[in-house]
């Protein structure tokens, strides 16, 4: 018998993702911000809206990291796959519970190379919301992809 095992997000890093993203936001002196981490299975370990962050910012960050999950690839390259396949990017994002956000700032948490989970942020321009993401997961001790 076969056992797949997933690899997985403590609570603890992701944490220090939400904490280490608002700080990479305060570095760069952002918008407020909203900040999403989903595990593997989509699941939320955890999230913080800003204060001053506008009332859908928990959508469209959970898009961004549900749909990085949901096809394996960050919301940047989600992005180039919506302009050239929309038809595609649209049907897929009615399946997605919530639905998905190909822009910037949906980024794969990876440990051994294999899918842990997703950061999602929104709030500032869409490179900064994905820098943010970045440097959340990296402090963590785990391996950001953003492509």
């Amino acid at each position: 018998r076969m056992t797949i095992s997933m690899p997985a997000i403590t609570t603890d890093e992701a944490t220090t993702i939400v904490q280490a993203a608002l700080a990479k936001a305060a570095e760069l002196g952002l918008q407020p911000l909203a900040v999403t981490v989903l595990d593997a299975g989509g699941h939320m370990k955890a999230f913080l809206r800003q204060d001053g962050a506008s009332n859908q910012r928990f959508e469209i960050s959970r898009g961004k990291a549900a749909g990085a999950i949901g096809l394996g690839l960050g919301s940047r390259s989600l992005n180039n796959r919506a302009e050239a396949q929309a038809y595609f990017i649209n049907a897929v994002s009615q399946m997605i519970p919530g639905g998905l956000v190909p822009v910037p700032g949906g980024v794969l948490i990876k440990v051994d190379g294999k899918i842990a989970g997703a950061v999602g942020i929104s709030g500032d321009a869409s490179d900064n919301d994905e820098a943010c993401a970045i440097a959340g997961i990296e402090a963590a001790g785990l391996v950001a992809d953003a492509g």
